[in-house]
């Protein structure tokens, strides 16, 4: 009686992984119309993924759901947080997915690997309270007593912290922001505002509206680049679109002037502040998922159940006082 043998696959070289994933980048990713950050994003996750696997002595190509498992434990060895753990153990998921449908592995090793639990609430994001926003609005050095290159610096600073705390702007919607992008509406300066997964146009306060006038009249010619005329650059000869991280860095250190600096203070909170105060100010839920550009009204409701809570804690209507 012979057996027939079927032939192995011999394992899928890193080129050939490199290319699924490329594949997967550029079709999968943002329904085929990914940014370059997100892009490079998860080139980076995979990155460190690949640079860990030869430190360890495995081949990428050939991991295991244990390998991925110990991979799992050095992220939480090295502190980062859950959130930050989900979203590198997401990526090297959809790795070994994009390579499962080229058909160079049978399985996906990291399909089963849970990711830790996220133990804060839902609503436990951080934000300045209205005391606060206008504390560190007032710590960005005041463009009317200056001039020349002085002057452009602040009120581009002025700017973008007050389209993230003001506009629920993010960091990277900023950053990408084309003068392109402005429409004069009547009495409206309206700016199209590039979102993570869909564009949405936010009507400009009038404050806002001014400052970004006389920034634009005083800055003089910004040449464009493939996104556009960059509304915000740095202040140079050859001025050039300002980066998210300089805008993170230059949010860190105004917070710190106006001494509201502290863990999960960041650039990303004055969005939350955005939010949150204009929940409590409002009352309009629908008005907010609008403001945000959010596509699940569930996001926006963290919003309302932090104003909520406050408002009707049930603990202020038990009618008996302490001491």
């Amino acid at each position: 009686m012979t057996t027939s043998l079927i032939p192995c696959r011999p394992a899928p070289t890193r080129a050939e992984m490199d290319a699924a994933f490329a594949d997967f980048l550029r079709v999968d990713v943002a329904n085929g119309d990914a940014s370059p950050d997100t892009i490079a994003g998860y080139r980076g996750v995979v990155e460190i993924w690949v640079n860990w696997c030869f430190d360890q002595g495995f081949d990428p190509a050939t991991v295991t759901v244990m390998h991925i498992k110990r991979y799992r434990q050095t992220l939480i060895e090295r502190n980062l947080s859950p959130v930050t753990v989900r979203w590198n153990l997401m990526v090297v998921r959809r790795f070994y997915e994009a390579a499962r449908n080229a058909g160079l592995r049978s399985d996906n090793p990291a399909a089963g690997v849970k990711s830790p639990r996220i133990r804060h609430a839902a609503e436990d994001f951080k934000y300045l309270s209205e005391e606060e926003l206008a504390k560190l609005l007032a710590a960005v050095p005041d463009p009317d007593v200056a001039t020349g290159k002085d002057k452009i610096r602040r009120l581009r600073d002025l700017l973008t912290i007050g389209l993230m705390a003001l506009q629920a702007l993010r960091t990277i919607e900023v950053a990408r922001a084309s003068v392109e992008d402005l429409t004069e509406k009547g009495e409206h300066l309206l700016l199209l505002v590039r979102g993570k997964t869909k564009d949405r146009i936010a009507y400009l306060r009038p404050d806002v509206a001014a400052h970004i006038r006389q920034y634009l009249a005083i800055r003089g010619k910004v040449e464009p680049d493939k996104l556009g005329t960059p509304l915000f650059t740095n202040v140079a000869h050859r001025p050039r679109r300002l980066g998210r991280a300089r805008i993170r860095l230059r949010t860190s250190e105004c917070l710190r002037m106006a001494g509201l600096k502290r863990p999960g203070v960041s650039d990303h909170a004055l969005r939350h502040t955005a939010a949150t105060l204009g929940y409590l100010h409002t009352g309009d839920l629908r008005a907010v998922q609008d403001f945000l550009g959010h596509a699940d009204p569930r996001m926006t409701a963290r919003y309302a159940h932090v104003v909520d809570m406050a408002k009707r804690n049930p603990a202020l209507f038990i009618p008996v006082k302490v001491g």
